[in-house]
């Protein structure tokens, strides 16, 4: 059945540390977490942060989580193995439940089953793994399912809109953390919402056995669905690129030179992305961050690239060609 959210006061079933612990055996791959901001910023927003205490994922916190006392977000690549135990597509644009409809109905016919849970804009598709398998492998399955459904993806092609695949990358070095995402059946604080899974009733110890019960992908699956892929080409992470120390004395191109930022905060500049501006997007205007150590080194949060960005300001990336 159809479910909806429900707001912050809505009874949730009082999850106790057994929940917590089933929840764990489905979502916890590592112990870094981060946290959802009760308290919204100047602009409204309620950013996640890495806590300075409690470092460490524990059942207490989730049940915390799942009670609506804390909003967590969890990371799905675990940096030690290279692997997932999750694959979310997170969908926030228009008409995004349609897309994240044709991939679950593509999904099946691979005889995978995935969740649909709801979210403010669009949603969010889960798949689940029978052990946690490489990060790696789980990519390049979706990515080209994205591809030959032709699904958008954010940041590819100039794309400024599209699902995003968590995780995010194939693998991290160490000490590195990767992307997060909220974790599934907390509140929303910035809604003050709890988003529920299609499938099952709207209470936590329902929803907990509707993702159980959902088929987990095998490893030896996972290998026959890749068999003869690779990654697309316009899906493939950048070579990354060492910069000289920074000149402020050397000629380059300088973003603050075209840009005001609105604040200073985490070692950062922010203000509005150019290019989100141009799409009508980026309202709180606070999308792009730029460092402030090194301005060379500048992200749009929304995913916009930098070819994107450079474009919106009038000053293209010029392309070096080799005769």
């Amino acid at each position: 059945m159809a479910t909806r959210p429900t707001n912050l006061n809505c009874e949730t079933a009082g999850a106790g540390l057994e929940f917590a612990r089933r929840y764990s055996a489905l979502f916890v791959n590592r112990l870094a977490y981060t946290v959802q901001s009760t308290k919204p910023a100047d602009n409204g927003k309620h950013y996640y942060y890495r806590p300075k205490r409690d470092r460490r994922l524990s059942v207490g916190i989730i049940r915390n989580h799942l009670n609506g006392l804390v909003t967590i977000g969890l990371y799905s690549l675990n940096p030690q193995t290279q692997r997932s135990k999750w694959v979310a597509i997170d969908a926030d644009y228009e008409n995004a439940l349609e897309d994240l409809l044709k991939l679950q109905w593509e999904l099946r016919q691979d005889g995978v089953e995935s969740a649909l849970e709801r979210s403010r804009r669009g949603g969010h598709l889960w798949i689940f793994m029978g052990q946690p398998l490489l990060a790696q492998q789980c990519r390049i399955y979706i990515y080209n399912l994205a591809r030959r459904l032709r699904v958008p993806v954010k940041g590819a092609a100039g794309l400024a809109e599209g699902i995003e695949v968590f995780p995010r990358q194939d693998q991290l070095g160490p000490g590195e953390f990767g992307n997060a995402i909220r974790g599934p059946l907390g509140v929303h604080r910035g809604a003050g919402k709890r988003y529920w899974f299609y499938g099952a009733d709207y209470n936590v110890n329902a929803q907990l056995r509707y993702l159980e019960r959902l088929k987990k992908i095998p490893e030896d699956d996972m290998r026959r669905f890749i068999q003869g892929m690779e990654m697309p080409e316009e899906f493939r992470p950048r070579p990354r690129v060492d910069l000289p120390p920074f000149d402020p004395n050397r000629r380059e191109f300088r973003i603050l030179d075209y840009l005001r930022p609105a604040r200073k905060r985490s070692g950062n500049y922010w203000t509005r992305c150019p290019s989100c501006a141009e799409q009508g997007h980026d309202r709180s205007g606070d999308n792009l961050a730029i460092s402030v150590a090194d301005p060379r080194l500048y992200r749009c949060w929304a995913g916009c690239s930098k070819e994107m960005i450079r474009a919106a300001l009038g000053q293209p990336i010029r392309i070096k060609r080799t005769v």
